[in-house]
């Protein structure tokens, strides 16, 4: 399948059930916490990619300027917020994705956004936007998944999704890879510009002439879970630590590693997301 061909299926992102629950838990109250709201949001790459969708579009004329979960709730009142999140739980038959741990998949993807979150800080980038871009970096690798099923499921065999070389396969095999289909649903959903060059970017953050800071940070925080995912020895890591994005944004491996915000002595698999 042709990247323009996956972008022009629809698809539901799955979402954490927990969350939903205890979002809607949270909405129903008499008075809803906001901060709580927020922090249940973003923990779940589904639902920040819905209200971010909805906060972009042409209704609220802020296409391509919002960029975070507080943003967003800035201007949504929680009616909207209900909506999304009603639909997210109508959806729970659709949540099985082939080829794709979504237990792993969640936890993977906020350790992302947390460690983007820590690096955008010390490089002086957006640290709201990079935590969003951590969190939906492999959205298009669900997508992938959902709309190529059988085309994927090969590669899954030889390379797991969350591989270090996950993307430079995917582009060997198909020609694109998660990068450019998260980046493709993003312009499409009409998110923020810096969002979805990052998006884009993440896999070669400053190759063909491309500068984007924030596509390095991303590319940073995602070599960091992926080895943590591999449980490399301290060796290995020296050894695939990304040196050439480094360098641009001034990181050695070990400034990368003192930013690391994350206990992952307490990372289990399969444990509860809050």
């Amino acid at each position: 399948m042709e990247l323009k061909a996956l972008l022009a299926l629809q698809f539901v992102l799955p979402s954490i059930p927990k969350v939903v629950a205890l979002l809607l838990s949270e909405l129903d109250r008499a008075e809803p916490d906001l901060k709580t709201i927020t922090q249940l949001i973003s923990t779940d790459p589904a639902l920040t990619t819905r209200l971010l969708q909805l906060a972009n579009s042409g209704f609220f004329k802020l296409s391509g300027k919002i960029s975070s979960v507080s943003e967003a709730l800035a201007i949504l009142d929680l009616g909207h917020v209900r909506t999304m999140a009603a639909a997210a739980a109508s959806g729970a038959s659709l949540r099985a994705v082939p080829g794709i741990n979504l237990q792993q998949f969640w936890a993977y993807s906020l350790n992302v956004a947390k460690l983007a979150r820590s690096l955008a800080g010390v490089v002086r980038q957006n640290q709201q936007a990079a935590f969003t871009c951590g969190l939906i970096h492999a959205v298009g690798e669900l997508a992938m998944h959902m709309g190529m099923p059988e085309e994927v499921a090969a590669l899954d065999r030889e390379v797991p999704p969350l591989n270090l070389n996950r993307a430079k396969a995917e582009t060997r095999l198909f020609g694109f890879c998660y990068a450019q289909a998260g980046a493709g649903l993003a312009r499409k959903w009409q998110f923020p510009k810096p969002i979805v060059e990052a998006l884009e970017y993440q896999y070669a953050p400053f190759e063909n002439n491309v500068y984007e800071p924030l596509a390095g940070v991303i590319h940073l925080a995602t070599w960091r879970a992926r080895a943590k995912e591999a449980d490399l020895t301290e060796n290995e890591f020296a050894v695939t630590f990304p040196g050439s994005v480094g360098e641009v944004l001034a990181l050695d491996i070990d400034m990368v590693l003192q930013q690391d915000p994350i206990d992952w002595s307490v990372q289990t698999p399969g444990r509860s997301l809050l």
